[in-house]
């Protein structure tokens, strides 16, 4: 299943739970099924992050982190790691995010298609993550950035958007929004950054998008007070993953 139909941990109770991914779903979740499974395994291509690379760490006797992808599931349910290690679970929960799809705009012969594509979840062209420079102003995306303080970044960009739509703003022309998409693509590939990674804000200087937008509405860069609870959230998200909301 997919942590798009996660509810309750009530179903899993007493079953053993392999969770693929942790960001922040994989996070809550795999703590959650802990409370009332039999064991939570968690497989995820990096290293864990905030050094949890214990159950001590985790916080939960029950739960365990896996610092390598699973290569293959047996007919026996065994999920088999890429260091030869197995696990049988009942349940593999997938907390690895969502693929980008926008069928209505059109077929691949329509404008609007040939515009903009998806390729390993980036959508692009974009400038600044939101205007197709061949369809701008008329076409825009909000939310697609991600590892950032969301609902703060959606209000900038339909800030943005509104402003230009309205005529008090101005954007650069297609050519000039092409040439920095085509430096941004550029600079990603040379830090040798994967395609499904564009729109990751928590690469490079905190807040520089945030700060980059809001200038763009007008409106200053961001309070040094809001900039400071998020670092420090996250510290505390670092140091008490089960209550840190709590506090």
């Amino acid at each position: 299943m997919h942590s798009h139909s996660y509810r309750v941990p009530d179903p899993f109770r007493g079953q053993v739970v392999m969770v693929i991914g942790y960001q922040p779903s994989g996070m809550d979740i795999s703590r959650d099924i802990a409370g009332v499974a039999k064991e939570v395994h968690v497989a995820m291509r990096s290293e864990p992050p905030y050094q949890m690379h214990t159950t001590t760490a985790t916080g939960h006797a029950n739960l365990w982190l896996h610092s390598c992808t699973i290569e293959r599931a047996e007919e026996d349910g065994s999920l088999v790691f890429q260091d030869g290690s197995k696990i049988k679970a009942d349940v593999v929960l997938h907390c690895t995010g969502y693929k980008y799809n926008f069928p209505f705009l059109g077929d691949s012969d329509d404008e609007l298609a040939g515009a903009i594509s998806v390729d390993d979840n980036r959508v692009g062209p974009l400038y600044k993550h939101v205007f197709p420079p061949m369809l701008a102003p008329h076409v825009s995306f909000i939310g697609l950035p991600f590892r950032t303080i969301p609902f703060l970044v959606f209000q900038l960009q339909s800030k943005w958007v509104a402003g230009v739509l309205s005529g008090r703003l101005e954007l650069p022309s297609q050519e000039a929004m092409m040439r920095d998409v085509d430096a941004f693509y550029s600079d990603m590939e040379a830090r040798g950054c994967a395609k499904r990674r564009t729109h990751d804000l928590g690469q490079g200087n905190p807040f520089e998008y945030e700060d980059w937008v809001a200038e763009q509405c007008g409106l200053g860069r961001m309070e040094g007070w809001r900039k400071g609870m998020f670092v420090a959230t996250c510290k505390n998200l670092a140091d008490r993953p089960d209550s840190y909301r709590d506090e």
